[in-house]
C-alpha cells in the first residue's frame, strides 16, 4: 500500500512536472508574472539585508549544496553495499546519477535564461530551468526517507521528516532569493525529484536467473 501511494504521488508529480515544462517553454504570460514578482520582492529583500544573503549563500553553497547531497547518498550507497543490500544501494546510486543527468539535459533543451540583476547578490551557472539544487535535494532527501528500518522509532521518524521538508524547502527558496532561479525552476526540480524517487523505489527489478521480482 505504502508503495501503491508513492507511485501515484510519483505519476503526479511526472505529469505536473511536464505541463510546468511545457508552460515554462511557451513563456505563458500568467507563470512568467508570477515569477518575475517573486524574483523582484526576494531580490530588493537580499539586497538590503546583507547578514540574511550571507546566511543564504553558506546553505546554498555548503549545507544544501548538490554535492553535499551526492555525498550523503553515496555515504548511503557504501554502508548499504557493506551490510549485502546491494539492491538499494544500486537503486539510490543511479537515482542519483539520473537524476543529475536529467537536470542537465532538461537545462540543455529548454534553455532559459536566470534572472539578470543591476545588483546580484550571488551568480551561477548554466540555464536556469529545472533547479539542481531544489531536485537533488528532492531526490537525495527522499531517498534517505526511504531507506529508514521499520523498526525507527517514531520521534526519530518525524524529526527525519522534519529535517527532510526544511533542507529541500529551504534550498529552494535560497536559490530564489538569492536570484540565481525563477520560482517555477524550483517547483520544477521539487516535481522531477519525488518523480525520480518514486521510480527508485517502485520500479520492480527482475533478478537475473530468477524468476522473482524485486520491488
Amino acid at each position: 500500500m505504502r508503495n501503491d501511494h508513492l507511485r501515484w504521488a510519483g505519476i503526479g508529480c511526472a505529469l505536473l512536472a511536464a505541463t510546468l515544462t511545457v508552460l515554462v517553454v511557451l513563456e505563458w504570460p500568467p507563470l512568467l508574472a508570477l515569477d518575475e514578482q517573486v524574483a523582484r520582492d526576494l531580490h530588493a529583500h537580499a539586497v538590503t539585508h546583507p547578514g540574511v544573503t550571507r546566511l543564504m549563500l553558506v546553505l546554498t553553497d555548503w549545507l544544501w549544496d548538490p554535492w553535499t547531497m551526492r555525498a550523503l547518498a553515496a555515504l548511503a550507497c557504501a554502508w548499504l553495499w557493506w551490510r549485502g543490500d546491494r539492491e538499494r544501494a544500486w537503486r539510490v546510486g543511479l537515482a542519483t546519477v539520473a537524476a543529475a543527468a536529467v537536470n542537465q539535459g532538461l537545462k540543455a533543451l529548454v534553455g532559459r535564461e536566470r534572472p539578470v540583476w543591476p545588483d546580484p547578490v550571488h551568480s551561477s551557472q548554466y540555464a536556469a530551468y529545472p533547479s539542481g539544487h531544489a531536485m537533488t535535494a528532492a531526490v537525495v532527501c527522499g531517498l534517505l526517507l526511504w531507506l529508514l528500518p521499520r523498526s525507527t522509532a517514531p520521534a526519530a521518524v518525524a524529526a527525519a521528516w522534519a529535517l527532510a521538508v526544511v533542507s529541500v524547502a529551504g534550498v529552494g527558496f535560497t536559490r530564489i532569493y538569492l536570484g540565481v532561479h525563477w520560482l517555477s525552476d524550483v517547483i520544477g526540480g521539487w516535481l522531477l525529484g519525488v518523480a525520480l524517487v518514486a521510480l527508485a523505489v517502485c520500479l520492480p527489478v527482475r533478478r537475473p536467473g530468477s524468476g522473482a521480482v524485486l520491488r
